[in-house]
């Protein structure tokens, strides 16, 4: 899989855009603030039909308007297929192949991405919200009912709250509807615990290759899965959601007294091992670069294993915060085997060793340089005129 070209009308700093791609690797250079992040955000945005750097769609639309467009065709084994994702003032609006989807868990999926940027090697040292949202974000792209699964339990879990809470301050005495309430999580809950257990296996398979390859058969990296729910492991689906009904019932007081729901995937958390120790606790920081590294790029082959299909790698200034041996295995793993679209603010020499036959996109004050590959002598201009809101290509 790999995205053909890109559209952009009033998406950030972007009134008019118009791009091609490279199925390899695409690099955008520029300095700060020239609009090259927001070209990847406008790709994330695309796929999951939602950004990673906000979860306020009026800030993803240009300055004075209503409504931002983004379109992309993209190259599947099936064939071509248009992407069209609208956002405006009353929400969102998704197309695949020009027809409107009715729920957007009918269009995510069509187009696959993992985004790695300097927050992302914070994933094993940052708070387990952040490793939560990893998880759902990425297993979501690959899998729908796990993003039914999700969208159903925060649905369920908001009023479960709003009811505990009126219970705690004696708003009313009623424990039926709780009852409901706490059989749907259970539900909802047990079925996505077992789908996190599946799909950290995978990934636990494909890192483990990968971390052993970057320290040389040194270090050996498991991932295990933190839940509230005591005795996760080993059990049927079924069976964790009847475990979960069970330990919400014996709670049952103290989360009335507390208002809130006090165990639940919400609230569970991932663990990563080296050599048995926990690296969140133990390790180096230099460990814990390399586990978020391997974790990253193996996200790959979950998703190539998962879809039958390599997804879009989107890497945000990533090079700058890796040492030259990161950054070696990095652009190694990738080369030849996915689209990836490379941020820096100018190429450093690891990255021009590796490298083979890149597309250039200088960004600069409204300004790109397009080069087909490294030795070819053909230079494409894209000159952007903001008065004009339009791109204009030359060779």
């Amino acid at each position: 899989m790999f995205l053909k070209s890109l559209d952009l009308k009033n998406y950030r700093n972007y009134s008019s855009c118009s791009l091609e791609f490279s199925p390899g690797i695409n690099v955008l250079l520029g300095r700060n603030a020239q609009g090259k992040t927001n070209l990847l955000e406008a790709i994330y945005v695309l796929a999951t039909a939602r950004s990673h750097r906000t979860a306020n769609d009026r800030e993803l639309i240009y300055f004075g308007e209503d409504q931002a467009d983004i379109k992309g065709s993209v190259s599947r084994h099936t064939g071509t297929l248009p992407l069209e994702l609208q956002l405006g003032k009353h929400g969102k609006k998704a197309r695949v192949n020009h027809l409107e989807q009715a729920k957007l868990s009918q269009y995510i999926g069509q187009l696959n991405v993992i985004l790695f940027a300097p927050e992302d090697l914070a994933l094993v040292k940052g708070n387990p919200t952040g490793r939560r949202r990893f998880i759902d974000m990425e297993f979501g792209q690959i899998a729908p009912r796990y993003l039914h699964n999700l969208t159903q339990y925060r649905d369920v879990l908001k009023q479960r709250n709003r009811y505990l809470k009126l219970l705690s301050t004696h708003q009313t005495t009623d424990k039926v509807f709780l009852d409901v309430l706490s059989e749907q999580l259970a539900a909802f809950g047990g079925s996505i615990i077992a789908q996190r257990l599946e799909f950290l296996q995978e990934l636990e398979k494909y890192a483990q290759e990968l971390h052993l390859a970057i320290t040389q058969g040194a270090e050996k990296l498991t991932l295990t899965y933190d839940s509230k729910l005591k005795d996760v492991l080993g059990h049927s689906e079924q069976e964790l959601q009847q475990l979960m009904y069970q330990q919400l019932k014996g709670q049952l007081q103290k989360e009335i007294f507390q208002g809130t729901t006090l165990f639940g995937p919400h609230r569970d958390d991932i663990k990563f091992l080296i050599n048995g120790k926990n690296v969140q606790t133990f390790g180096s920081q230099g460990q814990q670069r390399t586990t978020a590294l391997s974790v990253k790029l193996a996200e790959i082959d979950v998703m190539k294993e998962q879809t039958g299909e390599y997804p879009l790698l989107l890497l945000d200034d990533v090079l700058s915060e890796l040492d030259g041996q990161r950054q070696t295995h990095l652009l190694k793993t990738i080369q030849n085997k996915v689209q990836t679209f490379l941020t820096a603010p100018a190429m450093n020499d690891v990255a021009k060793n590796l490298i083979k036959a890149p597309r250039i996109f200088t960004i600069e004050n409204g300004h790109a340089s397009l080069h087909a590959d490294k030795t070819d002598l053909k230079q494409e201009t894209i000159t952007f005129y903001p008065h004009k809101d339009s791109l204009k290509i030359s060779r």
